[in-house]
């Protein structure tokens, strides 16, 4: 999640969206990743998670004390779409669970989910135990026609893997993306190269992305794709 798209990680990303319809803000965080707490603190609240990671529903029931009563507005931290959430957020009554579907599909167990909304009634039976939303809440709310889809037509890339992680960054720039403070004395094509950075005179990187480490990733499948995949829930 502290990886950058453009000059920014992917968790600012998302707490930009969240803070766009929400005033307060709150990220599960596992203790296994201090960079990202580090990151975190102070600016958001942070639940701290320890042993098995708790899912996407299971952090959202850890939280319950926290939203003490509050409907709660959900995305992953692991997603790039940007622009705001005032769409999902529009004209919603609170009875339902609102999801934002990344293009035209209609949602089902394998619909790419940019966000969701969720009422207190639903999260205060949610298992605070390692589990997904589509396995213990999404499925059954379905069946019960308890469901609201808005669609959202613009990109959107889980960032799940090398090849999607380097779509985003392309679609975001609309070409290679050389982050604040990175050096590049070579070349680059279709490649990211991380703040900080350095591309060295006679390398010429393609389709790759240069960590501030000095690490390089090579991808060599086709990055041109569809933006809107497939998100585990």
């Amino acid at each position: 999640m502290l990886c950058p798209v453009g000059d920014d990680p992917l968790i600012d990303h998302a707490i930009g969206r969240l803070s766009s319809v929400v005033d307060d803000v709150a990220v599960n965080v596992h203790e296994s990743q201090p960079a990202l707490i580090r990151h975190l603190d102070h600016r958001v609240h942070l639940s701290l998670e320890q042993g098995e990671a708790l899912g996407t529903a299971g952090g959202v029931a850890n939280l319950r004390g926290w939203l003490d009563g509050r409907a709660v507005a959900v995305v992953n931290g692991d997603t790039w779409c940007p622009g705001g959430l005032e769409h999902l957020v529009d004209g919603w009554d609170g009875s339902t669970i609102r999801i934002l579907v990344a293009g035209d599909e209609p949602f089902g167990p394998r619909a790419a989910v940019a966000a969701s909304l969720m009422p207190w009634d639903v999260v205060e039976r949610l298992p605070v135990t390692p589990s997904g939303l589509w396995e213990v809440c999404w499925r059954q709310a379905l069946e019960e026609g308890r469901i609201e889809t808005v669609h959202h037509h613009g990109p959107f890339v889980d960032c799940a893997d090398a090849v999607d992680y380097l779509r985003a960054n392309l679609a975001s720039a609309g070409g290679s993306v050389v982050g604040k403070g990175a050096v590049v004395e070579g070349a680059i094509e279709e490649s990211v190269v991380w703040p900080g950075a350095r591309v060295r005179e006679r390398e010429h990187l393609v389709r790759a992305i240069r960590t501030d480490a000095g690490t390089t990733v090579l991808v060599r499948r086709d990055v041109s794709m569809r933006l809107d995949h497939d998100h585990r829930h």
